[in-house]
């Protein structure tokens, strides 16, 4: 309807304003100064270090979210400053606005331990050296509160070495959205040490330790005293020290408001890293500041090669007279005078210091790909190794001349470019121990070991109790497995998170590997080789992410696996919930379980046909289930406890959790092996020794059908349509044996 039209429109009245009240005013300001453990550490860190700490410890529990102890030998806090340590706006820091331009400390709004306080459990423990003991003091919403209910608030004494402990529990208890958004606890504590890192490169002199609770041993731990590149050498490796550079900058006359001075330690052109490390303090504060970052990197453009970057480190040390640190709630930003002047002289001498030690750079390059993208080598064959006789493809190295193009770097003003020198060498010898041995006709684990007679295997498959198991072929032709067109969203947006979440060099293993064997059927492991490197994978999980893509793949659009004669839906249900047991966590009958979920199955089935083919007749009878690859035959034994599943494990409520929920329990019926504890339908129940034996026999045969089905189904399918993600690197992969590796070991015998 338009407004300027209809003469019965009214404006809406103006709502009355409210003053919000004090508790909902500190809330709101808590959470523009701690969005994360990490930032809450900094408070603490620069706390300490205003107290002129020389060592700081720090214990972390659940990435800082149950736990953030920080614990310093500084100066402590006076008991008389206790009942306001933790208010608003309460600092020794500041007087009048006017000291604002004359700061030179860390804090100085007082505000860090006031929003602490009113978003987790924060206890202090303070000696001075003065105090003959230490006390200790608990904070909520800024106030003190008793350690337990019937006590004082007052502070207590007890035991305590002289400086302050400062104790966050809980923290976001009472900001549920903000504690659902930090539920990754690795993430977090990996905030946390990267805090920690830059400021110990920054105090070489002050020893830090962060140590997560309960571990023995602590994850940072630097000595009190050692030098910037000493500390960058514990902290970032070798690699990054053995080129570091150093250089000085400053504004020429230090009586000026605008004089200034800087330290930078930079790597030179042999260091490339796929990740820049940036880290920038202004007047000892840690900072981000995204232009003279940009500035710095843009020195390395004629540099490094596309997607290098560099470790950089720069101290600017600024009258405070010209730093204006008042212009974000974490003082994550500082703003000050000249500020693209002085990047520009610092860029410059970076520019200069790497002309006149990157005067001749070495590249090494490699004239025959053997395959394998997913780790570099870091030492190259062509090195001699030391107390060693010269082998004989060392010596043909020799006799063929360099292997390495040197690339000389020119000055010319400020900029840099690299001119080319064609090298014409010959081709690089490719070594015993870099050639890749692999043929589709070699013999793999299974063909060392005598196995029953394939036919028997298949006939078993045929004649297999379960209703409805189709034949397994030996031979098959591969068909494509085609896309299915679909324009729901959400399935769209599946489908676009499973290729944006691909792990390229995982997924380009799985295409080019050598099947060698399966090593545990029981335990999914098998063994790859891929290149000169053999990797030990869980073939089960890979296999549950195979199936999950290809039910996502054919959303919409499955073959049907008929069940013939079609079982009944409550039986088996039943079946899944008697072996469960499922009763011990509900107030629910095992009877009221399963007719709840074949009611949520029954007023679903519609659904059910049409998305996924998974049809139940009016009647409660189980017709057919999803094929989600031709020729493979998931094992019916766990039929029971996949129906069972689909009642609680499902999402019902929203259809993309729904689709995504569904089809992982899909992909989890199919992964290969029987489910623990569940009954196997089609074996004997007798307890007869001469039952037992042939219960023994059937398995065996099961057992060789189910790894020929993994080695001749499943894994060519992971090599045609698995998109591998990351997550599947964590545990399910393992490199066991590497070519060149396994030759070093043979020489030193």
């Amino acid at each position: 309807m338009d407004k300027d039209t209809d003469s019965s429109y009214e404006p809406p009245t103006p709502l009355p304003i409210r003053r919000l009240e004090e508790s909902l005013i500190n809330r709101i300001a808590a959470g523009e100064i701690i969005h994360r453990p990490a930032s809450a550490l900094k408070e603490l860190i620069e706390n300490s270090l205003d107290a002129g700490a020389t060592s700081i410890r720090v214990t972390v529990k659940d990435g800082g979210l149950k736990l953030l102890q920080i614990q310093d030998n500084g100066c402590g806090i006076r008991k008389s400053d206790l009942p306001i340590l933790a208010e608003r706006f309460t600092t020794s820091k500041l007087s009048t606005f006017s000291d604002l331009s004359r700061i030179s400390t860390y804090g100085f709004r007082g505000e860090a331990l006031a929003s602490m306080s009113h978003v987790s459990h924060l206890s202090v423990i303070t000696k001075t050296r003065s105090e003959t003991c230490a006390y200790r003091a608990h904070y909520m919403d800024g106030k003190l509160v008793p350690a337990q209910s019937g006590q004082t608030t007052e502070p207590k004494p007890c035991a305590g070495n002289d400086g302050t402990t400062i104790t966050i529990e809980n923290l976001f208890f009472n900001t549920p959205t903000r504690l659902s958004a930090l539920r990754n606890t690795s993430e977090e504590y990996s905030r946390i040490l990267d805090v920690l890192t830059k400021y110990a490169i920054h105090n070489p002199k002050i020893s830090f330790v962060c140590k997560k609770a309960g571990s023995g041993s602590p994850d940072l731990n630097t000595p009190a005293s050692s030098t910037i590149p000493q500390a960058v050498r514990m902290l970032y490796g070798q690699s990054v020290e053995k080129e570091l550079l150093h250089t000085t900058v400053s504004s020429g006359d230090p009586k000026t408001p605008e004089s200034w001075t800087s330290e930078a330690y930079f790597t030179n052109a042999n260091y490339q890293s796929k990740k820049t490390i940036f880290l920038l303090f202004i007047n000892h504060r840690l900072v981000e500041s995204s232009r003279i970052k940009r500035a710095m990197e843009g020195v390395y453009h004629g540099v490094l090669p596309k997607g290098a970057s560099p470790f950089m480190y720069l101290d600017l040390q600024i009258d405070p007279r010209s730093v204006d640190v008042n212009v974000h709630p974490t003082k994550k930003e500082v703003h000050f005078l000249n500020e693209e002047d002085i990047t520009m002289k610092i860029c410059d001498a970076l520019q200069e210091k790497l002309a006149e030690k990157s005067q001749s750079r070495t590249f090494e390059y490699q004239t025959l790909l053997t395959g394998g993208t997913l780790d570099l080598d870091e030492k190259k064959n062509g090195k001699k190794r030391k107390g060693k006789v010269d082998s004989e493809d060392e010596k043909e190295e020799k006799e063929e001349g360099p292997s390495r193009c040197e690339y000389p770097v020119l000055q010319k003003g400020l900029a840099f470019s690299l001119v080319l020198r064609v090298c014409l060498a010959a081709p690089k010898k490719v070594y015993s121990h870099h050639k890749v041995r692999t043929s589709l006709a070699d013999r793999t684990l299974d063909s060392m070991f005598p196995v029953v007679n394939t036919s028997q295997v298949v006939d078993k498959k045929k004649t297999s109790s379960t209703p409805g198991t189709p034949s397994v072929q030996l031979t098959s032709r591969y068909k494509e497995i085609k896309e299915s067109e679909c324009f729901l969203s959400s399935v769209r947006n599946l489908r676009s998170a499973l290729v944006k979440g691909k792990h390229k060099a995982l997924t380009e293993i799985l295409e080019k590997h050598t099947f060698v064997g399966i090593v545990d059927t029981n335990r999914c492991l098998s063994l790859l080789q891929y290149s000169t490197k053999l990797y030990l994978v869980n073939h089960g999980a890979f296999a549950e992410e195979l199936f999950y893509q290809l039910g996502l793949r054919q959303f919409g659009d499955f073959s049907r696996l008929k069940l013939d004669p079609p079982p009944p839906l409550k039986k088996l249900v039943e079946i899944a919930v008697d072996a469960e047991d499922v009763s011990q966590d509900t107030e629910l009958t095992k009877l009221q379980i399963v007719d709840r979920i074949v009611n949520i199955l029954q007023s679903r089935r519609d659904m059910l046909a049409e998305y996924f083919s998974l049809n139940i007749s009016s009647d409660g009878l189980v017709e057919s289930l999803p094929l989600l690859l031709k020729d493979y035959t998931p094992n019916l034994d766990k039929l029971p406890h996949f129906l069972m599943r689909l009642g609680p494990q499902v999402n019902w409520n929203s259809e993309a959790e729904c689709f995504d929920t569904f089809l992982r329990e899909l992909a989890y019926f199919y992964v290969p092996g029987p489910v623990a504890g569940e009954p196997s339908l089609g074996l004997p129940t007798s307890s007869s020794s001469s039952n037992q034996n042939k219960m023994t026999k059937e398995e065996e045969e099961g057992d060789n059908a189910e790894r020929w089905q993994i080695q001749h189904i499943l894994f060519p399918a992971m090599r045609r349509y698995l998109m591998a993600p990351k997550s599947l690197l964590d545990v399910d992969v393992v490199q066991v044996a590497d070519l060149p590796d396994l030759y070093k070991v043979f020489e030193r015998c």
